[in-house]
């Protein structure tokens, strides 16, 4: 995790918590011991970006008014529902439909990519 923080330029504890989160849904599995570590739970090509926010930061974002009004629907919409409405499904096909396996084939820095999937 160390060594993930410093290339990542991101705080231990951040990296720690997140890998915490995604071990605690399912995602990845925690191995003990000296050669430890944290490897995927899944095959990658099963493991969509969704996935992931999910375990991070949950998805809310897909049923709540994004200016934060309870009572927002279609019926009672705020300001900007339309857009939101139209936003947030382009957002999550594009989550649902992308997974780990791809990405890493896609990465263009070869420092992040994976060696097998």
């Amino acid at each position: 995790m160390k060594e993930m923080a410093e290339k990542l330029d991101i705080p231990y504890h951040f990296v720690s918590k997140i890998l915490q989160n995604l071990t605690r849904k399912g995602l990845l599995s925690s191995l003990k011991g000296p050669s430890g570590g944290f490897t995927l739970s899944m095959p990658s090509r099963d493991i969509t970006l969704f996935h992931i926010v999910e375990a991070i930061d949950g998805v809310e974002f897909t049923k709540n008014c994004v200016l934060g009004f309870p009572e927002c629907s279609g019926k009672n919409p705020c300001a900007v529902h339309d857009t939101w409405a139209t936003l947030r499904e382009g957002l999550y096909n594009m989550l649902v439909s992308k997974n780990v396996a791809e990405m890493a084939l896609e990465m263009r820095k070869p420092e992040y990519r994976v060696r097998t999937l």
